[in-house]
């Protein structure tokens, strides 16, 4: 089973935007989240790209 990190990414930035107040614990959890964050988008964009079959379909003249 693969990790599904744009999923992943997703939920981590709702539980940033959740922790907005002021005070001590929830600065150092933006910074902990910041960190979580970054860590899953470099391994997002590490992970080989699935090659795909192209397709062609065939150009008829139209009058």
């Amino acid at each position: 089973m693969t990790s599904d990190f744009s999923a992943a990414r997703v939920h981590l930035d709702r539980a940033y935007d959740y922790l907005c107040g002021d005070d001590p614990m929830s600065q150092r959890g933006r910074e902990a989240l910041d960190l979580l964050i970054e860590a899953v988008a470099v391994e997002e964009f590490k992970q080989p790209r699935q090659s795909a079959e192209v397709i062609r379909f065939p150009i008829g003249r139209r009058c």
